[in-house]
Order: structure tokens, then sequence, then C-alpha cells
């Protein structure tokens, strides 16, 4: 979903492809998520973490069908949300409308936003930052935009290292194991595995050890005030869920601007 301008033309053009397929089938995960108690498990373990104000100015980065987006407008808070991939941005306005909320949706390029200096109180973003083609100068922009004492908030996993680790791809097929012997829904399933492998190899953060790798970076960058909690799966994922990603736990990356 997430594209940046210096990205080879190739891969630029099979994001897009991939990210333009499944935005109908994300949206319906992400549908399914607003109707459940997941809905209000994100928005209190978003606003545990933000900065403590009424009303909040919001961007949701790479915000996909807008599941966190509309469930941080359904908290009256004021939000903005980018993605790249118009069709996601189209799904997400749908999405909006059918909860009654107000969200600017803005097609945007997340390492070159269009937004002007100290924007936004908080930043949030789920599952993007392992898709980005630059994430330090990604980071760089949102610190950008962030507002003298905002927070960016980063909910992540380590999606494809098992590309390049032995032990973890024998953990990886495990888990599609697993799922046959509990009968769920293997959820790699739902994708085009080869296409994604194949485009995750060539992204940089696919090999990297996060979430150590981004708090080298955002310490670099300036963001004070750094944690991490290393899995946070059992918070934000359903049964069914833990099962399908247990060798790829979710991580929470809390930064400050001072």
């Amino acid at each position: 979903m997430i594209l940046a301008n210096n990205i080879d033309d190739n891969i630029l053009r099979d994001l897009i492809i991939y990210w333009a397929s499944r935005a109908k089938e994300y949206s319906q995960t992400n549908q399914d998520e607003l109707a459940t108690e997941k809905k209000i498990i994100w928005q209190e373990l978003i606003l545990r973490h933000a900065p403590q104000k009424e009303k909040l100015r919001v961007l949701d980065i790479g915000t996909g069908p807008g599941f966190l987006a509309i469930t941080l407008a359904l908290a009256g808070h004021e939000v903005t949300a980018v993605d790249a991939t118009e069709e996601m941005i189209n799904q997400a306005k749908n999405n909006a409308i059918q909860y009654q909320v107000k969200v600017n949706f803005v097609l945007s390029d997340v390492h070159c936003l269009p937004f002007q200096d100290n924007s936004f109180d908080l930043i949030i973003l789920r599952n993007v930052t392992w898709n980005l083609s630059n994430p330090t100068l990604a980071y760089q922009e949102w610190f950008r935009v962030l507002n003298t004492k905002g927070k960016l908030l980063n909910f992540d996993a380590n999606w494809y290292l098992f590309l390049f680790n032995k032990n973890l791809y024998s953990q990886y097929m495990q888990d599609r194991q697993n799922t046959m012997e509990y009968g769920i829904e293997d959820h790699y399933r739902q994708t085009d595995t080869l296409e994604m492998e194949r485009i995750a190899k060539l992204l940089p953060l696919s090999k990297e050890i996060r979430p150590e790798w981004d708090r080298s970076i955002l310490q670099s960058i300036g963001y004070k005030n750094i944690r991490i909690e290393n899995d946070i799966s059992k918070v934000v994922w359903d049964e069914i869920e833990q099962i399908n990603y247990h060798s790829t736990p979710m991580f929470l990356i809390v930064a400050e601007k001072e």
C-alpha cells in the first residue's frame, strides 16, 4: 500500500497491482473487525498511549480500508488518513460512510506527505512499515508532520523475516500446519503468496530484526521516550489470528517528539 518515489518502477507497479487486488477482501476484514469488540480493544489501546487531549488531530498512515481511522473518528477525534492505493481509499470512504464518521482521506505516498510541519498530535499505523521502500525517509517525514509533544504509535511485525531465516521459516511452516490441524482458515491462502514473497525480498525491512532496527533509526532522527512492547498479539488478535501468526508476533513502538 505504501510506496516511495525512488522505488524501482516495476516494483512500484507490482505493489499497486497487488494491494489494489486485495482492497475488497481486506475491506471485508476491516468491516468484520469494526463489527466486533476489536474496535473497542484497538481504540482503548491507542488512546492509552496517546497524548491526553480531548480532541486529537490524528494521522493514520497506510489506512487501507480505514479501520484505525474510523475507530479513532468514532472516539470523537479529528482524523486524516492516507494511503497510496486508490482502491484502498475508496473502500475506506465507503466504510466511513457506513459508520457515519468524518475522516479526511488523502491519496498520498507516505514518504512525502502533503501536510505542513507540526500538523498532528498523534500518528498511528498498523502493518505498514514493513512494506516501505525507504522506511528511514518515512520516519523522518512523519517526524516533520508530528506536533511538538506528539506521539507516533507503530503496530507492526517481522512479516517476511522468515524468507531470510531458516529457523523462522520452519516456525512459519509450523503455523501453516497448525491451521490445518485446528481446522481453521489459513490466512496466507487469502493472498498471492508467491507474488508477495517476491516483492518482500526486495523491500529493505524484510531482512531486518525489528523492532530494534526501528529503535535505532528513531533515535537517530530525534524521537524521544521510545518504548517498545515486543508482543501484543494476545491483546489485539483473536485465537485464529494467534494460530496463523504465532511465529510473527505483533509489536508496538511508541515514540515522542519533544
